[in-house]
């Protein structure tokens, strides 16, 4: 792990098998879209007026923006709780934040019956502000506006350095005309005085994304849960609960930290680079507090209900609730220890754990525990689950991409 090549580059530049394979998948994702698009959503999914909502939302916006939590998860530590050991992780981790983001609204966009009404978003006057759906929505594209703002320093430098003059310029007189930036005399347009009046406008505005950029997630991770709170009589008491959204906050925190752990030991390995192993194996020994902390109310909460029988039933609900608990217990008990033995390949293992339970409990609460009524059945198409795999493929595929052009990942001493 010492010594290893630094180069941004990683192995084998960017046409890589995994780059084959996922634009391959991407682009098999894009195919179904287009057809739901063209032909109606009724073509490629199985979805009904029992189960409005199927695996696009549970998966793609349930669990998926979860795991975007990994930024709004180290920005508490760094920026709230002044932990500047993991300054180092909030970029790359606030990419993983951005890209979510955008791929859960488009989720959204893909799973709307009638996407040509999704417009009315943007009209204030068709605002329901009673209603949890709408503050969760309004809730992702205010961060998401807020993480491209904060972005944009790195995306101009980029340009700068390698993109076209014309793009450049192009880019740049936009700026000067939103007096983002201010033009330079002489020569006309200065990319370094310009990139760094830029740079200046963003740091002035840094406190409030800093605000944004916590409170934000705070509402729409709650709001997920309160979304499933109406459902009093079609939600398994196992995940029915008063403290759905305390729970689904909880969840989002260590599945947070869980996939900014994940995605730095992969990238760290892809692309030839030493691990982080101090700042990860810190960060790993906050995921079992947050577990204990997370089923401590979970069973609490089923005692006070009387509804802990339920969980012993041995039927198909409790099996997966049982399931969803051994993932994480399973996956949390290891960083208990001490950090010395928290090598990068535990902590893989033990993240990707704690991101297979946490996730399934999300799935439980939005589609395993939801039960319509008689006469109701769902399961997904071919063409439903491929669209979620392109989705992800698209995600990955750009952080694969970005993560090799923009300086997101700290530079390591060979």
């Amino acid at each position: 792990m010492i010594g290893r090549n630094n180069s941004a580059k990683g192995k084998g530049g960017v046409c890589t098998t995994p780059f084959f394979v996922l634009s391959t998948l991407s682009l098999v994702g894009l195919f179904f879209i287009g057809v739901r698009f063209t032909k109606g959503i009724g073509a490629v999914s199985n979805l009904s007026d029992g189960y409005p909502w199927g695996i696009w939302v549970a998966y793609d916006v349930g669990i998926g923006t979860a795991v975007a939590c990994g930024g709004y998860a180290v920005a508490i530590l760094t920026y709230i709780m002044n932990r500047g050991e993991y300054h180092t992780l909030v970029k790359s981790a606030a990419l993983t934040t951005l890209l979510g983001s955008f791929l859960a609204a488009f989720s959204v966009l893909v799973d709307i019956g009638r996407p040509w009404n999704a417009y009315g978003f943007f009209i204030p006057t068709r605002w329901q502000p009673n209603s949890a759906l709408f503050e969760l929505t309004l809730c992702i594209a205010a961060y998401t506006v807020a993480l491209c703002i904060e972005y944009l320093p790195l995306i101009l430098a980029a340009m700068e350095r390698g993109g076209p003059t014309s793009m450049r310029r192009q880019l740049l007189n936009f700026l000067v005309r939103r007096r983002l930036v201010l033009p330079v005399s002489g020569e006309g347009l200065s990319r370094t005085a310009s990139s760094s009046l830029l740079r200046v406008r963003i740091n002035q505005l840094l406190i409030c994304l800093m605000v944004a950029g916590i409170v934000l997630p705070t509402v729409h991770q709650s709001a997920l849960g309160s979304l499933m709170l109406i459902a009093s009589t079609k939600l398994h008491p196992l995940w029915h609960s008063p403290f759905l959204p305390m729970l689904f906050l909880i969840n989002c925190i260590y599945i947070g930290y869980a996939i900014v752990i994940l995605e730095s030991v992969v990238s760290s390995f892809v692309l030839s680079r030493d691990y982080q192993s101090a700042e990860l194996s810190a960060l790993g020994r906050l995921i079992p507090w947050l577990t204990c902390a997370w089923i401590v109310i979970r069973v609490g909460d089923l005692l006070h209900r009387g509804q802990l029988q339920a969980v012993f039933h041995g039927d198909f609900y409790s099996d997966f609730f049982l399931a969803e608990c051994f993932l994480m217990a399973i996956g949390s008990a290891p960083l208990f220890g001490s950090e010395k033995r928290r090598s990068p390949r535990r902590l893989f293992i033990s993240c990707a754990l704690m991101l297979l339970g946490g996730g399934l409990y999300r799935f439980n609460v939005y589609l395993i525990g939801f039960n319509p009524g008689t006469g109701w059945h769902y399961f997904p198409s071919f063409a439903e689950v491929m669209i979620s795999v392109g989705i992800v493929a698209i995600e990955i595929l750009a952080y694969q991409l970005l993560i090799k052009f923009l300086p997101l990942l700290p530079a390591r001493s060979a």
